[in-house]
């Protein structure tokens, strides 16, 4: 099996523990890691390296695709490896330490990262330490569950330790397309003008010699931790398929829409489901993240093709997917996160851009990072690498959060991620407002009315109608905007007695 999957034989001899991988890296090193979404990541050399940690301390500058699976930022962050971390992260503990100012956390568009290692902005790599499927008789690397940025890593570090990972279906080879732009200013346009575009290799074209160590692992991809549909989640889905309907009886869509794009998470997943119960047929998918309702709706007969940067399952449906791969495989295709999340090729493309906000505030603008404007969540990833390209830019919240204790709809949110000129639709379970051609105060009137909690909708209507009475294009009251947030910070809650 190890030569079906190792067809180069002069690098069979590289073959070596995670251990004596692990101490190929030292101190101050930069590291590009795979994984996107707990897809594809590499499963033994990083723990490794915290167990060697803990009698060896070093640190890195770790750089991935987004986040990782197997509890690798957690085992790195409480064995002090981490210095930096870039560009995305969904650890619990590595956020604490984030918030605590322990790891210098660079939260940047997921888009943007290769091109600052490709213009010298950022790095260079020392080592890439990336997951393939197999390695071909010329070197190149076949990708498994993800591509993200590692097919650029392993292009552009100085050495590579690559993890063949045996319980990855070989299947797999054939499935991606790795092109790489070129250089500014004399780059040619990217020539990706569907969704099943292919314009570059089923592998990452490499020099062999680069690959300084092999690893053979035998490790599954954590699962997705995608929650069930609930009635609120449900909810939204019904206010945005109603809103599909009406653009199509308006003449702006038809049945087939347009190219479909879904940030990861319960809310966007179960929105995408949601959409197998309407009356939309040859759907397209040009996203990151495929995610269980992307086979949901290749399963009801739906979805045409998809196209991703990374396959993040859960185990029900990883099991259901890969046991029968060939029944998908020429429906989909992984790219470089570079060119999933390309502006150039969203804006061509028109695609719908479905994400998650935290919260957004009574005029449109959102923040999907930071937790009362200060502590970090997770990392604003790809959303708006879509929401400022996209044909229609669309954020999906439920309107309460903390059990009822706090709104997701506010006076002003503390911290803009998404500014309000990138916002098309709102949708809650309350409703859906949509923005296009509105102007500030129309914006809030919709809002207000349509999206926020019964619970906190006279509140808002107040505040509103109280900031106008000072005038403005866009009214608010400065000395209590932030007010309710506030109020969460010293008494754990936005409701007023």
């Amino acid at each position: 099996m190890i030569a079906d999957r190792i067809r180069r034989p002069a690098l069979l001899d590289r073959i070596v523990t995670p251990e004596q991988a692990a101490a190929l890296i030292r101190d101050g090193m930069i590291i590009g890691m795979s994984g996107f979404t707990r897809a594809g990541d590499a499963k033994a050399v990083p723990i490794a390296m915290a167990a060697r940690a803990k009698t060896d301390p070093f640190k890195i500058t770790l750089i991935t695709g987004a986040s990782l699976g197997h509890d690798v930022d957690r085992m790195l962050t409480e064995a002090k490896v981490l210095a930096r971390r870039m560009p995305f992260q969904a650890d619990r503990t590595l956020r604490a330490a984030i918030n605590r100012g322990e790891v210098m956390f660079i939260d940047q568009h997921l888009s943007e990262t290769v091109e600052h290692l490709r213009s010298n902005q950022l790095g260079p790599i020392d080592y890439a330490i990336v997951e393939a499927a197999a390695i071909t008789e010329d070197g190149g690397l076949v990708p498994s569950t993800s591509v993200g940025n590692s097919a650029s890593f392993a292009v552009l570090a100085k050495k590579i330790i690559v993890e063949i990972n045996l319980s990855q279906p070989a299947e797999l080879e054939g499935l991606h397309d790795i092109y790489f732009p070129g250089r500014r200013p004399s780059r040619v346009p990217i020539p990706v003008v569907t969704c099943d575009s292919r314009v570059g290799f089923p592998y990452v074209p490499i020099d062999p010699d680069k690959i300084a160590a092999i690893v053979v692992t035998d490790e599954k991809d954590s699962a997705s931790t995608i929650e069930p549909q609930d009635d609120d989640t449900g909810a939204i889905a019904s206010h945005l398929i109603r809103f599909f309907e009406a653009e199509v009886e308006k003449g702006r869509l038809d049945l087939t829409l347009q190219p479909l794009q879904a940030g990861i998470g319960t809310i966007a997943n179960s929105v995408l489901t949601g959409l197998a119960d309407g009356p939309f047929h040859h759907l397209r998918m040009y996203s990151e993240v495929l995610q269980d309702s992307t086979f949901d709706l290749f399963d009801a007969g739906k979805l045409a093709f998809a196209s991703g940067s990374s396959i993040t399952l859960s185990s029900a449906c990883a099991e259901r997917v890969f046991s029968d791969f060939h029944k998908y495989k020429e429906h989909l295709v992984l790219r470089p996160q570079e060119i999933s999340n390309h502006p150039e090729v969203i804006r061509r493309l028109g695609v719908i851009g479905i994400n998650t906000a935290l919260e957004v505030d009574i005029y449109g603008n959102v923040n999907s990072t930071h937790v009362n404007g200060t502590h970090m969540m997770n990392g604003i990833g790809g959303s708006g690498d879509f929401a400022r390209n996209a044909y229609l830019s669309i954020f999906v919240t439920k309107s309460l959060a903390k059990d009822g204790k706090i709104s997701s709809i506010v006076p002003m949110v503390p911290h803009v991620d998404h500014n309000e000129h990138d916002v098309d639709i709102i949708v809650t379970e309350n409703g859906l407002a949509d923005l296009r051609e509105l102007a500030p105060r129309e914006r809030a009137v919709e809002i207000i009315r349509n999206c926020s909690h019964p619970d906190f909708r006279e509140a808002l209507s107040g505040y509103f109608e109280r900031a106008c009475t000072r005038g403005g294009h866009t009214p608010h009251l400065l000395e209590e905007a932030l007010s309710w947030h506030e109020r969460v910070r010293t008494e754990g809650t936005m409701r007023l007695d």
